[in-house]
């Protein structure tokens, strides 16, 4: 008898996961399938131990993976603790695109095989990025506010103030990814003229997608009167952006960030919006989440926020569930799963 433990929130059920793994697996296996469901995102995640972005304690995890050999989860903390005190554990499935809450190296080291669920999200990312580009190129929810305020901005239709349209707007995207590829797809269909800024992207595959290869990001700072963030969070990439390449953009220009927060530098933004070097950014990652009340671009002009949203639907969840059920299903099979993030365990075994 083979002993998985499903690991839901508020986000994935348990049950998600566990109707998706009987169906990849289809009677092939003798299972014990256990839950248990976290408060995410009722309780929004944060660091836990040596892992980022987890929901629920060290201990918690403990007590719940026992001697399961499986576990599927999207936020439970996954550390060299919990590894230690699970030596029964040979596989974690993350639902994520990238599993920022397993410690990978003392997985590594206690043979623990780490997969992931890239693109689980990249549909509904992206068609949130490109809302918070029409919002923010439009004043949607800016001039909204301020009607329900009882503020009829009149002179929002004042050449001056009027919005820009997305066709014809050079627009550039910081990372190409599953995400960014869709982006820039909806963009040009508007009839965008799209730049992107991937070191680790081919640009003869931007260039067959429509896409303006730029070699450094400075050069897309300048270009862009719309600039989008799609990257990975790294120690490479934290604050990528920054005070000193953001001052690149042309005046009144528009960022968006999707995300993460540590990519982006958000100490000079209020100042640039005030005095007009930016018009405009729209956000739904943060350098803390949730932002405190006194977080200074809720006072900064022409902000807008959302609480962390852009992969939030359904078919995410359905989606992610999916794909850890496949690796999980391989990984019974005797086969080496599609996503693994510590290939080096391999290596070890």
């Amino acid at each position: 008898m083979r002993k998985i433990l499903a690991v839901g929130d508020h986000f994935i059920d348990p049950d998600l996961f566990v109707d998706a793994i009987e169906r990849a697996t289809a009677g092939r296996h003798q299972l014990t399938i256990d839950r248990a469901k976290l408060e995410w995102p009722n309780v929004p995640f944060g660091p836990v131990d040596t892992v980022n972005e987890a929901s629920g304690t060290v201990a918690e995890a403990i007590e719940a993976i026992g001697d399961a050999e499986i576990v599927a989860t999207q936020m439970s903390p996954l550390t060299d603790e919990v590894f230690t005190a699970c030596p029964n554990l040979k596989l974690v499935s993350v639902s994520r695109g990238g599993p920022v809450n397993v410690d990978l190296e003392a997985a590594t080291r206690h043979g623990v095989v780490v997969t992931f669920a890239p693109g689980r999200n990249a549909t509904g990312a992206a068609e949130f990025a490109i809302g918070l580009i029409l919002d923010a190129m439009r004043r949607i929810t800016v001039a909204d506010a301020e009607l329900k305020s009882g503020t009829w901005r009149g002179d929002y239709y004042a050449y001056d103030n009027a919005g820009i349209e997305v066709d014809g707007t050079t627009i550039g995207l910081v990372g190409y990814g599953a995400i960014g590829k869709i982006v820039a797809g909806v963009l040009r269909a508007f009839g965008a003229h799209v730049l992107a800024y991937d070191p680790y992207t081919d640009a003869e595959k931007l260039a067959a997608d429509g896409v303006e290869a730029v070699a450094a990001l400075d050069d897309l700072l300048r270009r862009s009167f719309v600039v989008s963030i799609h990257a990975r969070l790294t120690d490479e990439t934290h604050h990528l952006l920054n005070r000193d390449n953001l001052s690149l953009l042309p005046s009144g220009a528009i960022l968006i960030n999707m995300a993460r927060g540590g990519l982006l530098d958000y100490s000079p933004l209020p100042d640039m919006l005030r005095s007009g070097q930016l018009g405009a950014v729209a956000l739904d990652v943060y350098d803390e989440e949730p932002p405190g009340p006194s977080w200074p671009l809720f006072d900064a002009p022409n902000v807008i926020t959302t609480p962390h949203l852009a992969g939030a639907t359904r078919q995410t969840a359905h989606r992610a569930a999916d794909i850890v059920a496949g690796e999980i299903a391989a990984y019974l099979d005797g086969e080496r799963p599609r996503f693994v993030a510590n290939p080096a365990v391999y290596d070890r075994q």
